[in-house]
């Protein structure tokens, strides 16, 4: 079936010298795996590996096989020309640990509106703006909307807060948050981009609050493995 949709590109590995394989999430077909034969040696293809950059977002018109073979595209675009995200080392750095976290924690092909315009909004919003050194968590707190598994946010007084769960408790547990991180956790919940700046985390606490999202991230969905990108984020943000 030839379809066209907006996509946003998660991962590109090469396959043999002159090859990429790409996984982009699209908004008509959820997640699909296109071969690009040669692209890496042809001078004036349409289709250009400079295209299938992490978290790029294109605009395809594809062959979406309904096999789990892999699919092919017969043209694309770039829609939604970032400024600053292959520029800023920060930006850049953000970029590939939210890409590795997508490719990890998105496995369904079928249409997701709200979750692809999600992750379109997010990513302009991140492009266009400077005070971003928390965007990240907040990102990851509210793709859990769209996974399925944010949490609950009544009996937000209750000194627990069950990971596993995703609730908040009387009861202690071994997945249980408590004391200075369920404070730092409760900060992000119920607030949008455009006031995150305002929420002055120290690093220690940033790099808590990350950790407790991985570890729910690594609870909710079988198979979520830590981004690689993890110790350089961490780097650049402590």
């Amino acid at each position: 079936m030839i379809e066209t949709t907006k996509a946003i590109v998660i991962n590109s590995i090469k396959y043999g010298d002159t090859s990429l394989i790409t996984t982009c999430y699209t908004e008509k077909s959820g997640l699909k795996t296109y071969m690009l034969k040669g692209v890496l040696k042809a001078k004036k293809a349409k289709v250009k590996a400079a295209y299938f950059q992490p978290l790029m977002q294109l605009n395809l018109t594809a062959n979406h096989n309904t096999k789990g073979a892999l699919n092919s595209i017969r043209e694309v675009e770039v829609i939604n020309f970032y400024n600053s995200i292959y520029t800023d080392i920060k930006k850049q750095t953000i970029t590939l640990f939210l890409s590795e976290i997508l490719y990890y924690a998105i496995k369904e092909e079928e249409e997701n509106t709200s979750l692809f315009k999600y992750l379109e909004a997010s990513l302009l919003w991140l492009d266009a703006h400077d005070a971003i050194s928390n965007f990240h968590l907040l990102f990851l707190l509210n793709l859990t909307k769209h996974l399925g598994f944010y949490p609950e946010v009544k009996n937000l007084d209750l000194p627990y807060f069950n990971l596993l769960e995703g609730s908040f408790t009387s009861v202690t547990s071994k997945s249980s948050l408590s004391g200075e991180k369920i404070t730092q956790f409760k900060r992000l919940l119920g607030i949008n981009f455009d006031v995150i700046h305002k929420v002055n985390f120290s690093a220690s606490n940033r790099q808590d609050v990350l950790s407790i999202l991985i570890q729910y991230f690594e609870l909710h969905i079988s198979g979520f493995k830590k981004p690689k990108s993890l110790s350089v984020l961490k780097s650049i943000f402590s």
